[in-house]
């Protein structure tokens, strides 16, 4: 078959299949990729370390302190250029999915628009992240709900929809604030180095970190390592019944640890001093919060307590004042 669609998407005998955005990493152990069209094998990924996958979930919780400040519409506006990549290589990364996954070339295209379809949602979305205003009743004061992102998500996608359920995923998360891990089936790897292969330009156009847009690739054992993994607070997960239940078990095992860590909020309203007993309290629930990916959020602290924590090197949280947080 002609693969000059191949050549255009970048790809190549052998390809890295573990990627932070234009950083790549080869293992040198590699997925071979067969088509079921043709039964010709297209190319090799390389699978995924441990130690790879740990470099690229550094990488990812090291992005997501920078990408969840950046506003909304900002981060839009990187996936509308990606849209736009998307629009431009239609016919390529089409092709590329009907020939690896096996269905009609038409539904291949048909995929590729669903990417595209989801990624002008998002751009819409990312100025619409609305909140609720209550009514309060305590005088001068006023509430209003305000949305934070989680921190890293992770996206297990099965081999039937190998780009448009990442997308689905991904896009919405980034406009969130959230940086993506992704694990594509390992029957159709290519999809996920093409992919990020489009998204790389993107990514240099607009200077963005390293991180933001990760892929792994391997069999299950590396869809494992995330779903165990307490540093990825969700993970969207799509395939048979029997993986669902899998997953589901793993995840609902290390509920607690991510709730625990994931939203500590502390009412320091009328704190004016605060003891070392109580401060290392505080430092250990930052701590907790930045390994999960998570926030701290003190409630109406003092300028004492707020300097205590400016000397202790603890300057990542959040606090509201009368109701009204600020980064």
């Amino acid at each position: 078959m002609e693969n000059t669609f191949l050549k255009k998407l970048g790809l190549t005998e052998y390809n890295a299949g573990s990627s932070t955005g234009q950083e790549s990493r080869d293992s040198g152990q590699y997925l071979q990729s067969f088509s079921p069209v043709d039964g010709t094998l297209i190319g090799s990924v390389s699978k995924t370390t441990r130690e790879e996958y740990d470099h690229v979930i550094g990488k990812a919780q090291e992005a997501f302190k920078v990408w969840r400040t950046i506003p909304a519409p900002q981060r839009g506006e990187i996936v509308r250029q990606y849209g736009n990549e998307l629009r431009k290589h239609k016919e390529d990364l089409g092709r590329l999915v009907s020939y690896e996954m096996g269905k009609s070339l038409q539904e291949g295209w048909g995929e590729v628009q669903e990417m595209i379809d989801i990624c002008d949602f998002a751009v819409g979305l990312s100025r619409q992240l609305y909140g609720l205003t209550m009514h309060s009743e305590r005088p001068n004061h006023r509430m209003y709900e305000q949305w934070h992102p989680l921190g890293i998500v992770g996206v297990i996608s099965a081999f039937n929809f190998p780009v448009a359920v990442w997308s689905w995923n991904a896009m919405i998360a980034m406009v969130c604030g959230d940086v993506v891990v992704w694990k594509p089936s390992e029957k159709t790897p290519l999809c996920s180095v093409a992919c990020q292969h489009i998204f790389q330009g993107v990514l240099k156009a607009n200077d963005i970190p390293e991180g933001v847009v990760n892929i792994i690739n391997g069999n299950y054992q590396v869809g494992e390592y995330m779903t165990h993994d307490t540093r990825v607070p969700l993970v969207s997960a799509t395939g048979s019944i029997r993986m669902g239940k899998i997953v589901g078990t793993a995840l609902a095992a290390r509920l607690g640890a991510l709730e625990g860590a994931q939203a500590v909020r502390l009412d320091l309203a009328g704190v004016e001093f605060m003891d070392s007993a109580g401060l290392r309290t505080l430092i250990a629930a930052h701590q907790s919060c930045a390994d999960a990916g998570g926030a701290l959020v003190l409630l109406n602290p003092s300028r004492a307590v707020a300097r205590l924590f400016e000397v202790a090197g603890v300057t990542e949280y959040f606090t509201i004042e009368g109701g009204a947080p600020e980064a």
